[in-house]
């Protein structure tokens, strides 16, 4: 039986931030609010709008949630997590496992999903659990005098969360529950009534998004912005295989066609932060320095696939023979 290959590169790893769990707090039936703050005290990095960070749990699991708060010398990291029925063992960790006091480690900020503070006009959807990003880019918005309003729809009353907070900003919030207008949110309604210079942001369930992304097909691409809880599509392996230089180990692999990358790498002693493991959630952003890459993420913007200076190794591939990556 051969030994364990011993990892020889963690990307990521060194961008780690040791927290204290300070509280936790209940937002609805089944979305619990948690508060991180540094052990010694004083102030975090900062936090744009519509960042994340990588939560690494005891169990072994990394989950990416958004922070519920923006600012440039932050002295705490709040996030809002779902109890997910089907979940892979994070959110229930969390909810049942994860106590005050506990001491853990979170990723820097990323930011994906960023506010254009520019904009005229911002149109904010939301969508359940998409309220955390969502809110936070409302309290920037307010904070910078900006124009905005932000439509929160979610299946029941009683699923509503942060309402409290939603209420300071008074007719610029409309609430949607679906079981009360026996409908869902009217996506394309809310576009077609925006000013035509007017950026729009949305983070909700699949459904949500894919009514969206119709609704707002018409508009110029850089100013409909969205975040995803899961894939849109399943992570596919379909393709040529391709082979992968690690260009500061001097490694070479195969990347057969029925494997991720991902996959070859770990397996190869190669350790890469991952989370989601479907190309959403942005943690296993790799650098690349020589190839095409088939990109399958649904994180980096056409631009940046253009650009061609980085992937998600979890379900993104190579379209040229060989890529070489910053490993």
């Amino acid at each position: 039986m051969s030994a364990a290959p011993t990892p020889v590169a963690v990307a990521g790893a060194h961008a780690r931030l040791q927290v204290r769990l300070q509280s936790v707090s209940y937002a609805t039936r089944d979305i619990l609010v948690y508060e991180f703050v540094r052990p010694e005290g004083g102030p975090l990095p900062a936090v744009g709008a519509g960042a994340h960070v990588d939560v690494h749990l005891a169990n072994g699991i990394t989950r990416s949630y958004s922070l519920l708060h923006a600012g440039d010398t932050p002295h705490r990291y709040v996030v809002g997590v779902k109890r997910d029925p089907n979940s892979r063992g994070g959110s229930r960790y969390m909810h049942d496992e994860l106590r005050v006091g506990t001491l853990l480690e979170l990723s820097q900020p990323r930011n994906h999903f960023p506010l254009a503070e520019q904009a005229a006009h911002t149109v904010l959807i939301a969508g359940g659990i998409g309220i955390t990003p969502i809110l936070c880019m409302a309290e920037r918005l307010e904070r910078i005098g900006a124009s905005f309003e932000l439509w929160y729809a979610s299946r029941s009353r009683a699923d509503l969360a942060f309402l409290p907070e939603l209420a300071r900003f008074g007719e610029r919030v409309r609430v949607h529950v679906d079981d009360e207008a026996n409908a869902v949110l009217d996506m394309a309604a809310i576009v077609a009534a925006a000013p035509a210079d007017a950026h729009f942001y949305c983070c909700g369930p699949g459904p949500m998004l894919a009514s969206y992304e119709a609704a707002a097909a018409g508009r110029a691409p850089e100013t409909v912005h969205l975040e995803r809880f899961g894939a849109s599509q399943p992570v596919a392996t379909s393709g040529d295989g391709f082979v992968v230089a690690l260009a500061r180990s001097g490694i070479e692999l195969r990347v057969p066609t029925e494997s991720t990358l991902l996959q070859v790498l770990t397996s190869n002693g190669i350790a890469i932060e991952s989370s989601c493991e479907a190309g959403i959630c942005g943690c296993c952003e790799v650098g690349v320095l020589e190839g095409e890459v088939d990109h399958r993420d649904e994180v980096l913007t056409p631009a940046q696939r253009a650009g061609n200076r980085s992937m998600m190794v979890c379900c993104s591939r190579a379209k040229s023979a060989r890529l070489v990556l910053d490993l």
